[in-house]
């Protein structure tokens, strides 16, 4: 194994990854990200299909970096899909509009937050957190 030079040496999984395989799961996490992106003119459908893929294809990102990616994706589901459901039951008492303005605005950030860091190659400190 190669010694790094500096202070940062290359993290572990870099460098046992197939670039041709990092490739593939880094064209599929983008293509995750537009089903997800596209998912409010598609009334939800998109949304369902990215989030089957990704339970299906959770294991193969496993010590990759995409890993933090499918989890940051499967949470913003969860949390988007409570959110829009708390945001449906208040419409009755007119308060669900804002709820579901204030769930979609988040869910963008969310879409738009991993997408850069995809794009960017930057890691997530905290694929768990809320922002």
């Amino acid at each position: 194994m190669e010694q790094s030079q500096g202070n940062y040496p290359p993290p572990v999984y870099r460098n046992a990854i197939e670039p041709e395989r990092e490739r593939s799961l880094r064209t599929l996490t983008h293509v995750l990200y537009a089903l997800y992106a596209v998912h409010w003119l598609t009334g939800g459908l998109t949304i369902l299909i990215a989030i089957i893929i990704n339970y299906v294809k959770r294991p193969d990102v496993v010590g990759t970096p995409y890993e933090a990616h499918f989890e940051w994706q499967i949470r913003s589901f969860w949390m988007a899909l409570a959110g829009y459901a708390i945001g449906g039951v208040l419409l009755l008492v007119v308060i669900g509009i804002p709820v579901l303005w204030a769930v979609s605005i988040w869910m963008l950030y969310r879409i738009i937050k991993g997408w850069l860091y995809l794009y960017d190659n930057k890691p997530f400190a905290n694929p768990r957190a809320w922002f």
